[in-house]
């Protein structure tokens, strides 16, 4: 079937038009991680624009990181690993540890809650689900997370078996609730231990911690997620790599 539904704007040009088009089918859950959006060919000739156009939208995604070209298989979504990536500011491997693990994850609470104010600013709403959880490799205590979603997008998660959540929430968020996560921003900061947080990490009460504050975007740059992870501060490391 003949797709025409590009953006009406004719002031941008068309590579941009379709970049947005595709986007925004992407968005509404028409390909999956697992399925190949259709050829530059055959892009180029449902939209009536030449293969050049149709590479250059296609390569405006892949750099903005939303999609990923596979060798000899096709342009797929890119699944982000967003959920391993907070780890990359503690040092978690003892001797003998691969450095591939994904961390275990152990449910505390999960409850569907009145967010605070400066959430619920974040969220555009106040309706959300609380999550909080410890983060562990080899049996140590890692992260203490403290995690707030949008209730109207993830309905029924609050209820779901703890088992159907597994280590990483980013892949069950789109695969139950078709809510792909496309980016995130990182704050860190540091603080002290709470007593809560001191109990969940094994460290001293008012120990110092390492904070890292997350907002997650879908690609229409709804906020869905926010939460904020602490780990013992001791464990913290920062790598900068400049040209």
């Amino acid at each position: 079937m003949l797709k025409q539904s590009m953006p009406s704007d004719e002031r941008l040009p068309a590579y941009l038009r379709l970049r947005d088009e595709l986007a925004a089918r992407i968005a509404a859950g028409e390909w999956g991680p697992d399925r190949a959006l259709p050829s530059e060919n055959a892009l180029a000739r449902d939209h009536r624009l030449s293969v050049g156009t149709v590479r250059k939208a296609v390569q405006q995604l892949v750099d903005e990181g939303l999609l990923e070209r596979r060798q000899g298989s096709g342009t797929y979504l890119r699944k982000p690993a967003f959920d391993a990536t907070l780890f990359r500011f503690f040092q978690m491997q003892g001797p003998g540890e691969d450095a591939r693990s994904i961390p275990k994850s152990q449910l505390i609470t999960r409850v569907r809650m009145t967010a605070p104010d400066a959430v619920a600013a974040i969220l555009s709403t106040a309706d959300t689900i609380r999550i909080e959880r410890v983060r562990s490799l080899s049996g140590r205590p890692i992260l203490a997370e403290e995690i707030y979603i949008r209730a109207d997008r993830f309905e029924g998660l609050e209820s779901l078996p703890a088992g159907e959540l597994g280590p990483l929430l980013y892949p069950v968020y789109y695969d139950r609730f078709g809510v792909f996560v496309a980016r995130a921003i990182d704050d860190v900061s540091f603080g002290q231990a709470d007593a809560t947080t001191a109990a969940l990490l094994g460290i001293a009460e008012g120990a110092p911690v390492a904070c890292i504050e997350r907002t997650a975007f879908t690609i229409d740059g709804t906020a869905v997620e926010w939460r904020i992870a602490r780990g013992d501060a001791l464990n913290f490391r920062y790598r900068s790599r400049i040209g």
